[in-house]
C-alpha cells in the first residue's frame, strides 16, 4: 500500500510501494497504470506475480485489492499485502496470515471491502518516534538519512520475503524470516 504523487514519495506511509518498485525492479518488470493501480506481471520460478500499486490512495486501497482479486482469479491465501507498521521498532519486518487492522485505515479499508481479515501481509515497522497527536505528520515525512540506512538492505529483505512466499508458501517464510 502507498499513495500516488510525488508529494508522498520517500515517506514511511509508502513503504509498501517502495517494496514493491524493489520487487519489480529485481525481476525487471514495467508498471503500467490499469484500473485502480499501476499494475506490474512478473514471472519468478515458474509463477506469475501480480504486483498492484493502487491509484486509490491508501485509506481505499481495498478497491483496488479486491477489483484485482476478482479480475485475476487470485485466492485470498495467494495475495500479500505491504503494509507500514506504527507498532513495530523501525526495519522490523513481520508476516502473517491474518490480523486486526491495527487503526491502519488502509487495512480498515481492505478487510471492510474483502469482508474478511485472513489475507497475509508484511507489515514494515516504521517506528512511532512521534510527539502525541502528530501520527499523520510523522507517517506523511520523509525518512532520515540514518533511518534509510536501516530501511534499504529492509526492503531487500522483504523483497526476499516475498519471493520465498512464492515458491515456499506462508508458514515457511515466518518461521525462515520473522523477526
Amino acid at each position: 500500500m502507498g499513495n500516488i504523487g510525488e508529494e508522498y514519495a520517500g515517506t514511511r506511509h509508502n513503504i509498501g510501494f517502495n517494496i514493491a518498485d524493489a520487487l519489480n525492479s529485481s525481476l525487471n518488470g514495467t508498471f503500467a497504470s490499469d484500473r485502480y493501480a499501476s499494475i506490474s506481471r512478473l514471472k519468478y520460478r515458474g509463477h506469475v506475480l501480480i504486483v498492484v500499486k493502487p491509484s486509490t490512495y491508501m485509506n481505499l486501497s481495498g478497491k483496488a485489492v479486491r477489483y484485482w482479486m476478482q479480475k485475476e482469479d487470485v485466492p485470498v491465501e495467494n495475495i500479500l499485502v505491504l503494509v507500514d507498521e506504527l507498532a513495530l521498532p523501525l526495519g522490523t519486518l513481520r508476516m502473517n496470515p491474518k490480523g486486526s487492522d491495527g487503526g491502519h485505515n488502509g487495512l480498515i479499508d481492505i478487510i471492510e471491502k474483502l469482508h474478511r481479515n485472513d489475507f497475509p501481509r508484511i507489515r514494515f515497522g516504521i517506528g512511532n518516534d512521534f510527539a502525541k497527536g502528530f501520527q499523520v505528520e510523522f507517517v506523511l515525512s520523509r525518512w532520515t538519512k540514518s533511518e534509510e540506512a536501516i530501511i534499504i538492505p529492509k526492503i531487500n529483505k522483504a523483497v526476499d520475503m516475498i519471493k520465498s512466499f512464492v515458491v515456499a508458501g506462508l508458514e515457511r517464510t515466518m518461521t525462515q524470516y520473522n523477526e
